[in-house]
């Protein structure tokens, strides 16, 4: 009896799984985010490989010391400033790759910012009412739509009375939260906030977050604030420490019932580990155990541990 000999065509080897990409469904994402700038013949690099992830709906505040690059971030975030090399992607909008024109349309409908200087966002010569109407007009917006747009914020921001008054008529916590109003006046995804509260005393910063917590929590607007104050940064679910151009830890916060029914906030501070495996050691660590150049690490059964270097310098 012949022998039937079937032929089975090869079955290729499976693809290897890609990862999924870093912040996919994030709102915000910056990974391995620099911005050098030269002065001269000097080179400042003010982000050196930040990464970042904000998901839509989350209102973070972002800490650093002066000079730890949060501004930048900031800036480049509202699409003043451009990234020298990485990734950043706000929405559907890559901010590297962005034309003059796409510059324009990101600003006006994507982002809404607020500075630290009231003068920087409000008019002299401008009511509130027209302060929240400009940006709409600019957009083409109709009229009838932009009459009840900014009722609806000013009222949302507690400054309803004050539609008919000038910056002078106002008080600083007003003129902040008008700005606030502004900002948001095209339905903007994103609020950024660059030291909202530095100028102001402690009441009227409290009033100012009490209005940021109002745009995130009721109008679902993604919020992001800039800030040295450290009584702002213990207001929000997460913290995020800028030091030296890169993330270097966060704190995540979230309230805990007691056995009484009684309820008290648990802080939580994480160290960062940017993409390439790099954690920044806090200094006071560094300090008491004289960690410097190198350091020993060793794998245990569920975590990594640090030691000097005690061999000396070969």
């Amino acid at each position: 009896m012949e022998e039937s000999h079937v032929h089975h065509p090869a079955v290729p080897a499976a693809a290897p799984a890609r990862a999924p990409e870093f912040g996919r469904d994030a709102l915000i994402v910056c990974e391995s985010l620099v911005r050098i700038y030269q002065s001269g013949s000097v080179e400042v690099q003010a982000l050196q490989g930040l990464d970042l992830v904000v998901d839509g709906g989350e209102m973070i505040a972002v800490v650093g010391a002066s000079g730890s690059g949060k501004s930048t971030l900031l800036s480049i975030l509202a699409g003043i400033d451009a990234p020298t090399a990485g990734r950043a992607r706000v929405d559907r909008w890559d901010l590297l790759t962005m034309s003059r024109a796409d510059r324009v349309r990101y600003r006006r409908h994507t982002v809404g910012f607020v500075r630290q200087q009231t003068t920087a966002n409000l008019l002299p010569y401008l009511t509130a009412g027209q302060m929240v109407d400009l940006p709409m007009t600019a957009a083409r917006v109709p009229a009838r739509t932009r009459r009840a747009r900014t009722g609806e914020l000013l009222a949302a921001l507690g400054v309803a009375d004050c539609a008919d008054r000038r910056p002078t008529q106002l008080s600083g916590g007003q003129q902040m939260r008008v700005a606030i109003a502004a900002a948001l006046a095209n339905t903007p995804r994103v609020l950024l906030a660059d030291e909202p509260t530095g100028e102001l005393d402690t009441a009227t910063s409290a009033e100012v977050f009490e209005a940021l917590r109002t745009v995130n929590q009721r109008l679902g607007v993604t919020v992001v604030v800039v800030t040295h104050d450290p009584e702002v940064s213990g207001q929000v679910q997460r913290t995020v420490a800028i030091r030296d151009g890169r993330t270097s830890s966060e704190v995540l916060r979230r309230t805990a019932t007691d056995d009484d029914g009684g309820t008290h906030v648990i802080a939580e501070e994480y160290a960062v580990m940017d993409r390439a495996g790099r954690v920044q050691v806090p200094r006071e660590y560094r300090e008491a155990l004289a960690l410097t150049r190198r350091v020993r690490l060793a794998l245990e059964a569920d975590h990594v541990t640090i030691r000097p270097d005690t061999g000396g310098t070969p």
